[in-house]
């Protein structure tokens, strides 16, 4: 009984060394290793991924991360490509979410800080990158996509100019 009381405290204790908490200095060096570029500010990381813009924003306080990247102003798209973005939250951009801030709509990864591994940051990364990068044509994260009725609204191409 003994021997199965020791070996069950050490095994508890192994998985515990394992299992890593993520904190703001972990993430700041697995982002460093992703970006062209970070620069530091207050709570948050700025970064470049090929000449695209991403933030990092952090709690520790809180458990909470987001990592965001801008991908237009409101003012600029169409109800259509709204309604684009809102079938494709359900289908096709996975864990990372379209969503309208400050009159800018982005792409949004969110997520308890302390829990997350770093495959995951890495994945959190590349999703909201390709969500970004896909605003306006596939709408998606990867190439993954939920099943359903992923019918997107057409938007008119543009006639031709007749000549006279």
């Amino acid at each position: 009984m003994r021997f199965i009381l020791t070996f069950v405290f050490t095994l508890s204790i192994s998985l515990n060394l394992v299992s890593q908490t993520m904190d703001s200095s972990k993430l700041y060096e697995i982002i460093k290793q992703e970006a062209d570029t970070v620069m530091v500010t207050g709570n948050s990381y700025h970064f470049v991924i090929n000449e695209n813009m991403l933030v990092c924003i952090y709690d520790e306080n809180a458990n909470r991360m987001r990592i965001i990247s801008p991908i237009v102003e409101r003012e600029r798209i169409s109800e259509e490509e709204l309604l684009n973005a809102l079938v494709a939250n359900f289908h096709s951009v996975l864990d990372v979410k379209y969503a309208l801030s400050d009159e800018i709509l982005w792409s949004v990864y969110a997520h308890p800080l302390r829990e997350l591994s770093e495959p995951q940051v890495i994945d959190a990364i590349q999703q909201v990158y390709a969500a970004a990068l896909t605003f306006g044509s596939s709408y998606s994260s990867s190439g993954l996509v939920f099943p359903g009725n992923t019918k997107k609204v057409e938007k008119p191409k543009p006639k031709p100019l007749k000549k006279t």
